[in-house]
């Protein structure tokens, strides 16, 4: 294994996502003003908003100030807690991401544990028989994962298995009555399947190319001169040596999907946060959309920096000083 992770490399790593964190703000937050119509785009199309009603709204909310007074003033609020009301319908923002977020822990955990499940087997196999029939498969079928987009595999699955054979439930989380614990595994089958299989395409090519590389080393000749048993040398000493690359990518990836799996939950109207960043896209939620955004990029940073954790304990390479 690797070696513990001193303060000062944790501390190092906050310090410098401080001022990413606080750049990325600066940035969403000017795109968001700059789009046609701003932050009340949404009561632009309203033909019962009168010009007088947007004006004092406007007051009401700040947005006649200079713009840097207005970021200060949404800054120093999100800071504290206070994320504002939602344009739409009017109730707290930090309420709604809330409600939004079981149902997306849900989805991006199983499809972790599965992907993860997929992963180890087919890329460490990969790896021991590199160029053989097991080999060639694989990587053809990952690339085939790779290359099939999220969106166009998710109604093809639902189209076979749902709409085709009906053996699974197309949409949702649960019917509409609630739902049993079967019902709600079965609404999870298809979502789950999409995420896992393409994550798993991308992870499985990874993990061969590292134990590829791995296996090729003077120690790992050096255990096979000892007579360590083969499965021993793979398992043991190349695996463990191998796994540092993987983590660092897996847990990218999944602050990725906790920020929300925008295409896989609009394609199965999933109840998470990836579809509640796609409805309040299309009706310009300013309030939704600047929280959506400044936690997916917290999200990123601290995953970021928890790969890089990862990576030191399983890898004694990495400095983590």
């Amino acid at each position: 294994m690797g070696h513990p992770v001193s303060a000062r490399f944790l501390v190092r790593r906050f310090a410098q996502a401080v001022p990413l964190l606080f750049v990325v703000s600066v940035v969403v937050f000017l795109l968001i003003h700059a789009a046609p119509g701003g932050p009340l785009a949404i009561y632009l199309a309203n033909p019962n908003v009168r010009p007088a009603d947007l004006e004092r709204l406007r007051r009401a909310l700040g947005l006649d100030r200079p713009l840097w007074q207005q970021y200060w003033a949404w800054l120093w609020a999100f800071v504290r807690g206070d994320w504002g009301y939602s344009f739409s319908d009017g109730r707290p923002v930090v309420v709604r991401i809330v409600e939004r977020l079981p149902a997306t822990i849900e989805l991006v955990a199983v499809s972790l544990a599965c992907a993860l499940a997929l992963t180890m087997p087919v890329g460490v196999a990969a790896a021991v028989r590199r160029g053989g029939w097991f080999d060639r498969a694989a990587m053809i079928a990952s690339m085939a994962g790779v290359a099939l987009p999220a969106f166009w595999f998710g109604l093809l699955l639902q189209m076979i298995f749902a709409i085709g054979l009906g053996w699974l439930p197309s949409s949702g989380r649960a019917a509409p009555a609630g739902g049993d614990l079967v019902d709600r595994l079965q609404h999870l089958v298809l979502p789950t399947a999409v995420l896992a299989i393409v994550l798993a395409s991308g992870w499985s090519r990874y993990l061969r190319g590292s134990m590829i590389e791995t296996l090729s080393q003077p120690f790992v000749a050096a255990a096979r001169a000892r007579g360590v048993p083969e499965r021993r040398v793979v398992l043991r000493h190349a695996l463990r040596n191998a796994l540092g690359p993987l983590v660092a990518l897996v847990t990218v990836d999944a602050a990725l999907l906790v920020s929300g799996a925008v295409v896989t939950e609009s394609v199965f109207a999933w109840p998470g946060l990836g579809s509640l960043f796609t409805e309040a896209l299309a009706r310009r939620d300013y309030t939704v959309l600047m929280a959506m955004l400044m936690l997916s990029a917290a999200a990123v940073v601290a995953f970021n920096i928890a790969a890089d954790v990862a990576h030191a304990i399983v890898d004694p390479r990495v400095p983590a000083s």
